[in-house]
């Protein structure tokens, strides 16, 4: 279990309101109402900025949706007439790419600010998962739907078009990829040959999409030990999927060192009722100690 979880000498430190942490923003909420509906309705944009807005609460995310239909605009002007996927795909990296000058940040990866749409749309500088969100958006409003992909070690896309085995690296400035090039990256990965396997190209949900952006942001806090804004984007993790117990375990840890201790001890023994053959030796310590008031 990772280390930042318990610190015992803190514990005691922290006298905070238990309800403190639950008293959802207005950004929270639309968040939530947002990932309510089925996951093809969920709106990647508006979601993921509503992520932004909790750590910007002046954030106006109709501001960056408007900046995401002007770039469509854009592209649409550009686009060719013939409909070929790899001219729509050379079309829209000229603009994103070379125009308007995104990439991937290199020097940087694990600034925050790079997991925050909006951020990403001013800066033009993000990581893999939310530079795919921007691609993803623009060219849902071009006509040219894409869908994401988990492989291993590193996010792509690709059209939405059955047994289409073309991939776009939107961290690589829109590089296309075939599947030689896949498993030649993943070879280089792994160090060996890797076998390709269909998991590796499953298309990924909106919703595993903002878990991801939201993950990103959890080992980001979690290694500076922000402990406040890692509990808040657990809560959130948790809104996408209630059954992830790890996650579950993960925030009653944190409510534990955040002196939540009637919280902590609820998640605690729900987290031990659905832990399966999970080591949960540290978590029944813990809550013996809630229930005996230590």
């Amino acid at each position: 279990m990772p280390s930042w979880l318990v610190n015992m000498d803190q514990v005691s430190s922290f006298n905070l309101n238990p309800n403190t942490s639950m008293k959802f923003s207005s950004a929270r909420q639309y968040f939530y109402q947002e990932i309510q509906q089925s996951d093809e309705n969920i709106d990647l944009a508006k979601a993921a900025l509503y992520i932004a807005q909790e750590e910007y609460p002046s954030l106006d995310p109709k501001e960056y949706l408007n900046t995401l239909d002007t770039m469509a605009a854009r592209v649409k002007e550009r686009l060719p007439s013939s409909q070929y996927p790899l001219l729509l795909i050379q079309s829209i990296n000229k603009y994103l790419y070379d125009d308007l000058g995104f990439n991937g940040n290199t020097s940087d990866y694990y600034d925050p600010r790079n997991s925050f749409l909006s951020d990403v749309i001013q800066r033009r500088l993000g990581i893999p998962i939310t530079l795919s969100v921007v691609y993803l958006e623009l060219a849902r409003r071009v006509n040219f739907p894409m869908v994401g992909i988990g492989m291993p070690g590193h996010f792509l896309i690709r059209p939405d078009i059955d047994e289409m085995e073309i991939f776009v690296d939107p961290f690589n400035r829109g590089e296309v990829m075939f599947m030689e090039d896949c498993q030649q990256q993943l070879n280089q990965l792994y160090g060996q040959s890797v076998t390709l396997q269909p998991a590796f190209f499953e298309v990924v949900s909106r919703r595993k999409i903002l878990w991801r952006i939201l993950n990103n942001l959890k080992i980001i806090y979690l290694k500076v030990q922000d402990l406040e804004r890692s509990l808040s984007v657990i809560e959130r993790i948790l809104m996408l999927f209630p059954d992830l117990t790890t996650e579950l375990r993960d925030r009653g840890l944190l409510y534990y060192r955040l002196g939540y201790r009637s919280a902590a001890e609820k998640d605690f023994t729900i987290y031990l009722e659905k832990a399966g053959d999970e080591d949960t030796t540290l978590i029944r310590h813990l809550l013996k100690q809630l229930k005996s008031g230590e």
